[in-house]
């Protein structure tokens, strides 16, 4: 392979030709930028930067220049008293060392950027989504929570503003956490069409914010009709190029010892000071000059190549060694980015080494790629890698620096160590609740959330993978989120008019367990409901007591995981806002009373190890069908529709999560908010459904509860006991398979892998939701006439792929 960039061909000719893709603007665009294809069916072609040093080898005094040229006119625009405010923000992976440089232009500000790397014990400031992206999802993980809270301007800085989708969505993201006057987006190219540029302009006035655009060049592209399709094509025909096997391995690896500063962050992940910068420029001459003297005498055209976000701390390496070696000093990093490669002057990327990711990604593992390394030229290749990336993997056979050493004789390895936030004792304060709109689509005094917001992470896997997995003991099932599916215009049909029928008996059940509570518990309850099935029974409970009685009791809604127990951090919230005597606990339904049982432990674990007492594990349901409680509205089996949905009756909310490497010791567990699902949300409707028919069943809710108060509620574990009977006559022999009352069997239809539905007989109408999801999975239903609930639901005990019904497939419903 000649070099990329001076064989006189501009790099984008032959995606051009064969795509009728135009690019037009500044003169100097071309130079800028090159194309490829994509390996991604959401978008055909990639404008390939030269300068960027990621995907194409520069020099690194080229790649510096360009970001701090951009960060001097940032500092010229805001002036030096706001700069001195100023936060700057670059995006993962590709825009990190970008985002690096503008900041040192800046000078005065400090420096984030996002990451596709959860850390435990460390909160998300905040996500967003890049829906073009081949990794949609960013965090924003800064060490100082105070870092992205002060209403200084923002500076964004990505490599390429081409529709402006991402910027949107982190500045909506942020604007609605901490409203800010100014925002500044800076990009090395500016692509957007007038139509992206008006949208921009638009949602600028309508959060009542300036917002500026710096870019070193501006054009546009122009694709022709059809060009996806083309270019998948194009990727098809042509795949085999730049990935065929490399050469046997041939160089060695040598590891070299940076003496990396003690304490000094390894980039912006966690957040960047100017105070880290000056030390990091005092250390740079010392530290290139390790690498300098482990370079072989006869080194003539040397490559420094980072590692995916770490870009910034390889590039000023570069940099340095460019300055004091004569060798020829070349820059780039690997990427995740799956790109076509093949050896045409005319195409950006000539060759392509593949390679297994090695710094165990929260997304799993996959295929990593260092392009146009191969075939360079390059006598020796100085891999510079943080300590997390630093694995086996790394040194296996088919790794990196393997790969490597099949294109040059000499390997260094350098590694920085991966920057961890500093362990902290428990934080004096925990944050405040999430509450709509921003989290959720409750109106903000219906509910606050103690949760954290993992909505920006991706935690949807298949139905059958998470059976699979939770079965074998590999994963939890709070480690992972179904797929949130949406119902059919027919489910839908059947959701309404379950609703229709059953508003006059649910408010019945929300009067009858309110007024119980007011009654035996407490006069002003806090209401605490276990999210999420519990979260429209608290709101339907405060709004009884509000319109009785004109309270406004307070509602929050916490975590409990069955085999983990409640959100202990939460529970230490509400000690420290609430007396923990006037804490209700609310649930939608009992099934067989696991989660009594998970509660009841849970609470008396947290009281002995905190010294907190008073909180009353006794949860409060609308329905008991398994008879596990003393509080509720009813002891029936029957469809509350708010079992027929997943999130789109439950304010939008998943179900929550519970992963060591997203949820801390000191965080709230977490939950996504599925803003995407808005037009299809029926949260509140099912909410004012009941609520409106409250006044015509006061009579009849006051009798109930006189009888009620009456009797001897003492829970009989009737259920438990029908479902250990169930679990050993059916051959399942795990209680955690069998899964009773129509709710929970709902729950498994939608969420799991069913075997089974038993019913029980001329059940009537509150189980036409569920025949109808058991003949779209091609579930059996078995009628069974000494049934204590309306229906059970049987997990299959023995999970296979093909388990999950005729078709074998997760029906979308």
């Amino acid at each position: 392979m000649k070099n990329a960039v001076n064989d006189g061909v501009w790099s984008g000719t032959w995606v051009a030709r064969r795509l009728g893709v135009e690019l037009e603007g500044d003169e100097h665009l071309t130079d800028l930028l090159g194309m490829a294809l994509r390996r991604n069916p959401k978008r055909a072609h990639l404008l390939v930067s030269k300068v960027l040093g990621k995907h194409v080898p520069q020099s690194p005094a080229v790649v510096h220049g360009h970001g701090v040229r951009l960060g001097h006119r940032v500092r010229a625009l805001l002036g030096d008293a706001e700069a001195a405010r100023a936060v700057v923000l670059g995006y993962a992976e590709t825009a990190t060392g970008l985002g690096h440089s503008v900041a040192d232009g800046l000078a005065l500000a400090p420096y984030l950027h996002s990451t596709r790397r959860p850390v435990a014990g460390v909160t998300p400031a905040g996500g967003f989504e890049e829906s073009h992206s081949h990794a949609t999802s960013h965090l924003l993980l800064p060490e100082d929570p105070a870092l992205l809270a002060g209403d200084g301007p923002l500076v964004l800085v990505d490599d390429e503003f081409s529709t402006g989708n991402t910027v949107l969505n982190t500045i909506r993201e942020l604007h609605a956490r901490h409203p800010r006057r100014r925002y500044v987006v800076v990009a090395l190219v500016d692509m957007r069409s007038a139509e992206d540029t008006a949208r921009l302009d638009r949602f600028a006035e309508e959060i009542g914010a300036r917002v500026d655009l710096v870019a070193a060049a501006s054009g546009t592209v122009r694709l022709p009709e059809g060009v996806l399709e083309k270019g998948q094509a194009l990727v098809a025909e042509h795949e085999s190029a730049g990935a065929e096997p490399g050469p046997a391995p041939h160089g060695e690896v040598t590891r070299v010892g940076l003496g990396w500063p003690d304490g000094l962050p390894d980039g912006g992940r966690h957040g960047f000071t100017p105070a880290h910068r000056a030390r990091l420029e005092a250390a740079l001459p010392a530290m290139a000059a390790r690498i300098a003297q482990a370079l072989p005498a006869a080194s003539r055209r040397v490559l420094v190549l980072g590692f995916e976000e770490l870009m910034y701390a390889p590039l000023r390496l570069a940099a340095e060694l460019e300055r004091t070696v004569p060798a020829e000093v070349r820059y780039s990093t690997t990427t995740r980015s799956p790109v076509l490669a093949l050896d045409d002057p005319g195409y950006a990327i000539r060759t392509r080494l593949a390679f297994p990711a090695h710094d165990d990604p929260a997304d799993g593992p996959g295929e990593r790629y260092a392009y146009n390394v191969a075939g360079a030229g390059f006598d020796t290749v100085v891999a510079v890698v943080d300590s997390a990336a630093d694995t086996d993997r790394l040194h296996a056979p088919d790794g990196l620096l393997a790969r490597l050493t099949e294109h040059a004789p000499h390997v260094l390895l350098a590694v920085v160590p991966a920057h961890a936030p500093h362990p902290s004792e428990r934080p004096a304060m925990l944050p405040e609740p999430l509450r709509g709109p921003a989290f959720s689509s409750y109106a903000p005094d219906e509910v606050g959330w103690l949760l954290q917001d993992l909505s920006a992470v991706s935690l949807e896997a298949p139905t059958e993978e998470r059976e699979e997995a939770v079965q074998n003991g590999g994963a939890h099932y709070a480690e992972s989120l179904p797929v949130e599916y949406q119902p059919s215009e027919r489910y839908q049909a059947l959701f309404h008019a379950a609703l229709d029928t059953s508003a006059d008996r649910i408010a019945r059940a929300v009067g009858v367990v309110t007024e119980t509570v007011l009654t035996e518990r407490s006069t002003r309850p806090v209401l605490v409901s276990l999210a999420r099935a519990g979260t429209p029974v608290g709101v339907l409970m405060r709004r009884w007591a509000g319109q009785r009685y004109g309270v406004e009791l307070p509602h929050y809604a916490v975590s409990i995981v069955r085999g983990r127990g409640i959100d202990a951090n939460a529970l230490r919230w509400l000690a420290a806002h609430h007396d923990p005597r006037d804490v209700v606990f609310v649930d939608g339904w009992t099934g067989k009373g696991a989660i009594s049982r998970e509660l009841a432990a849970a609470i008396e674990e947290f009281e002995r190890a905190e010294g907190v007492t008073g909180f009353d594990p006794e949860i409060a349901v609308l329905a008991d069908p398994g008879s596990c409680v003393r509080t509720y509205g009813t002891r029936e089996d029957f469809l509350i529709p708010s079992a027929c949905l997943n999130s789109t009756v439950s304010g939008l909310i998943s179900r929550t999560v519970l992963r060591a490497d997203l949820v801390g010791p000191h965080d709230f567990h977490g939950a996504k908010f599925y803003r995407e699902l808005a037009d299809t949300d029926v949260s509140v409707a099912f909410l004012d459904a009941v609520s409106a028919r409250f006044p015509q069943v006061l009579d009849e809710v006051d009798a109930a509860v006189k009888e009620l108060l009456a009797e001897d509620r003492s829970p009989t574990w009737e259920g438990w006991r029908a479902v250990e009977r169930i679990s050993e006559e059916y051959g399942i022999h795990d209680v955690n398979l069998v899964k009773p009352g129509v709710g929970e069997t709902t729950r498994v239809l939608l969420r799991r892998v069913p075997w089974k539905i038993l019913a029980k007989a001329d059940a009537g109408a509150d189980l036409d939701h569920v025949r109808l999801l058991a003949e779209q999975r091609g579930v059996p239903v078995e009628e069974v006439d000494d049934l204590p609930y309306t229906c059970v639901g049987l997990i299959h005990p023995r999970y296979t792929r093909g388990a999950t019904g005729a078709d074998g497939r997760a029906v979308n419903v």
